[in-house]
Parts: C-alpha cells; sequence; structure tokens
C-alpha cells in the first residue's frame, strides 16, 4: 500500500471516529431527559480555551447531610435532583451552610467570540441552564435562560 492510500485510509478512519462521537451526542441531546437548573456563573474566558462561561449547577439534594457528597443525578418533579449513589462512581456535589448544594465540577458553556457575556445580569436576575441529564457523568449544557420576575426566558 502506497503512502498515500494510508495517508487517505488513516483521515477516513478519523473522520469516521469523529462522525460517530457527533452523532452519538446529537441522538443523547434529542434523547436524554432535560431540566433547567439555577446556577451560579464565574471565569468567562480562558485563552487557550476560547470564550466559554463556566456554571456551577444548582442541585436538590433532599436526602444529603454533609457538605460534600457523591452522588447520581436524576430529574424529580422538574427539579435537578442528587441521590446518594453509595458505591457506585458518581458526581461530587459540594454546599457551604445554609446553602444550596452544587456541583464540585462546574460545566462549560462555550458563547461565541462577539456574543454579550450572559454570566453579566441586571439586579434581579437569575441566570438559568438547561441540561440533559445522562446516566452516569456530569449533565451536558444545552442552552441558557434568565429568570426576571418568576419567568424563564431563554437567550439566543
Amino acid at each position: 500500500m502506497k503512502p498515500f492510500t494510508r495517508g487517505i485510509a488513516v483521515a477516513a478512519v478519523q473522520c469516521l471516529i469523529v462522525l460517530s462521537l457527533a452523532g452519538k451526542y446529537s441522538y443523547d441531546r434529542e434523547h436524554l431527559p432535560r431540566v433547567w437548573a439555577r446556577t451560579a456563573p464565574y471565569d468567562p474566558n480562558l485563552a487557550i480555551r476560547g470564550r466559554y462561561v463556566r456554571l456551577r449547577v444548582e442541585v436538590d439534594g433532599p436526602e444529603l447531610q454533609g457538605t460534600f457528597e457523591r452522588v447520581r443525578l436524576l430529574i424529580r418533579g422538574g427539579r435537578l435532583t442528587a441521590v446518594p449513589s453509595a458505591p457506585e462512581p458518581g458526581i461530587y456535589i459540594t454546599r457551604f451552610p445554609n446553602s444550596p448544594w452544587f456541583l464540585n465540577d462546574p460545566v462549560a458553556y462555550f458563547i461565541p467570540e462577539h456574543a454579550a457575556d450572559p454570566s453579566r445580569r441586571q439586579p434581579g436576575e437569575e441566570l438559568w441552564v438547561e441540561v440533559s441529564v445522562p446516566p452516569k457523568g456530569p449533565p451536558r449544557p444545552l442552552r441558557l435562560g434568565v429568570r426576571r420576575n418568576g419567568v424563564l426566558t431563554p437567550l439566543e
């Protein structure tokens, strides 16, 4: 086999790998359960990764007692809820006294280079994120929204 033919074969295999991953995420986006969750944004820019907003996603943890727990995520009553994951590996959540639970590892939501920073909100507004919840692993952000006067409006 000539080097040119081998190069074309390797490029074709790499394209198939990328397309299969894109297909998997597209399928997941359409079929996994979705929920809106309140967030606490921070760190909107990193030169290496481009422009994004890191989001600390708030979760309900009615069965949890400590300040640092290993959990799995479910949707209950239209809310992102954490339940103990005992022996199986899970996601870690944390909280400070008298505050809500947040995912320990924030999720990144990438934004266009010239778009306004969605993490900068007016007083009385809250930033929310719609996430899909896979059976294992962290939630995947789909889109952002702003809650103002009890009404949640998705951002363009």
